[in-house]
């Protein structure tokens, strides 16, 4: 991380909350859905696509629940409106998922539905491991239910990735749909990666297992060794912009995905990179988080994962290298 980046860790809890916001604007596009809309539209020209994310997860009342299940109805309302090319990511947690499971999953569902009902993705956004299998059940469950517009998001830091990836593919088949990531949860030594060299290694062999799997796969990754290893992988399966995904174990083509994958980056993260990714014909997703709770969002990060300090302190000291 640095010394810049652990010296911004230790000051943001005594950081005035302006200046938090001031930090944040970069990578939260606002407090509420209109600035969520307005910050879409002005990437438009980037050659971007987007996932809307509501920001909050772990509730403590199902009262809480029902206002997630009300603000993403209207963020699935306004991307039709809009006509933005935009699907949702929603945390299993702020749904319910800790206080009562089934209706967590029946919150799940409903937006789903709507979403279903109108050709849009759900991503069902993975949380540390008290969640992980539950989110993986909720997913199959929703497809048993007739529901294949959703996926969710595996952690290639998490020893047991391998396996969730052929347990998607046994049981979805071509319609598994995964977002890889290396997360942002630090987890134990003793079911995930800890060193940084090892992570990377095990988010490429992820990328792999699941393009060889048939799986609509979606590289979440701002290192530049992930997103090297993984051109060189898409080239030699045949895959890349403009071609058509001829994998014999893929599923129908969905609106709004790419050929079988895609590249996905936070919002105010490796914006140069993600600019000449798509220059090159490639399917580039950016990950819109917005709300009321920007400031527990960006303190919870900076707990979570102090290596989110280093870009919070890069952004500061070169702002023009970090560009939305």
């Amino acid at each position: 991380m640095g010394v810049l980046g652990r010296l911004v860790m230790l000051m943001m809890p005594i950081t005035p909350r302006f200046v938090v916001g001031w930090v944040a604007k970069r990578y939260v596009a606002g407090p509420d859905l209109d600035s969520a809309v307005r910050v879409m539209h002005s990437m438009n020209s980037q050659g971007a696509c987007f996932t809307l994310d509501v920001l909050g997860e772990e509730i403590t009342s199902l009262e809480e629940a029902d206002f997630f299940v009300s603000e993403y109805h209207r963020a699935l309302d306004a991307i039709i409106a809009e006509g933005v090319d935009a699907n949702i990511s929603l945390k299993p947690t702020a749904f319910g998922l800790l206080i009562d499971e089934k209706i967590a999953i029946d919150n799940i569902e409903k937006i789903t539905r709507i979403a279903s009902e109108n050709d849009i993705f759900v991503r069902l956004d993975m949380e540390d491991n008290r969640v992980t299998q539950s989110t993986i059940d909720i997913v199959t469950e929703m497809h048993n239910r007739g529901l294949s517009n959703i996926g969710t998001v595996l952690q290639s830091r998490l020893f047991r990735t391998t396996e969730d990836i052929s347990l998607l593919s046994s049981k979805l088949g071509g319609n598994s749909d995964v977002r890889i990531c290396k997360g942002i949860y630090l987890e134990s030594e003793n079911i995930a990666q800890t060193k940084y060299h090892d992570i990377v290694l095990a988010t490429n062999k992820a990328i792999e297992e699941l393009l060889d799997a048939g799986a609509y796969t979606a590289i979440a990754s701002h290192d530049i060794p992930v997103i090297e290893h993984t051109l060189v992988a898409l080239g030699n399966r045949g895959m890349g912009p403009n071609i058509d995904d001829h994998r014999a174990n893929a599923g129908p083509v969905r609106a709004g995905k790419g050929p079988g994958y895609e590249f996905q980056f936070l919002l105010g993260v490796r914006g140069n990179i993600r600019r000449n990714l798509a220059k090159e014909g490639h399917r580039t997703r950016v990950y819109i988080p917005y709300g009321s709770r920007w400031y527990e969002y960006s303190m919870r990060r900076l707990r979570e994962n102090p290596d989110v300090a280093w870009h919070v302190a890069k952004s500061i000291i070169m702002p023009w290298t970090n560009r939305r």
